[in-house]
């Protein structure tokens, strides 16, 4: 979770004209254009930035809540419960592996996004430094 944070601020903090990323594809490492990519960055950086916000307030929803004991229903049998203990212990497991991998894939868009951000602008200053006659 921290990885990712610290990738969005990152990315807040480094993408100063994010127009730049207008037109511009995002590409795998060493690999050509995906075709069926047709999302430029300046689109993926709005996203990412709209994603944050969420996955902040969502976050704070799951910290805020505690865990009420008085509800659970005191004549079910042991063997039910633990049943049921064991049948949620799986699904938050699931849960927590898919936010995991969500978060991890958040992370790598979004550091690719300020690597290329980074390049163009590298790119735009070589060329100014240049003679143009």
């Amino acid at each position: 979770m921290e990885q990712y944070f610290s990738a969005t601020q990152k990315m807040e903090q480094e993408l100063m004209f994010p127009s730049l990323l207008r037109g511009v594809f995002p590409q795998q490492e060493g690999a050509a254009p995906a075709a069926e990519s047709r999302t430029d960055l300046y689109e993926r950086y709005q996203l990412l930035k709209a994603i944050k916000p969420m996955v902040e307030k969502g976050l704070a929803s799951v910290e805020d809540q505690s865990p009420t004991g008085a509800d659970s229903d005191v004549d079910a049998s042991s063997d039910s419960s633990e049943a049921a203990d064991a049948q949620l212990e799986e699904r938050l497991s699931h849960h927590l592996t898919g936010l995991q991998q969500f978060l991890t894939h958040l992370t790598r868009d979004t550091n690719a996004l300020t690597r290329r951000y980074s390049q163009i602008l590298e790119q735009i200053n070589l060329s100014e430094g240049q003679p143009s006659w």
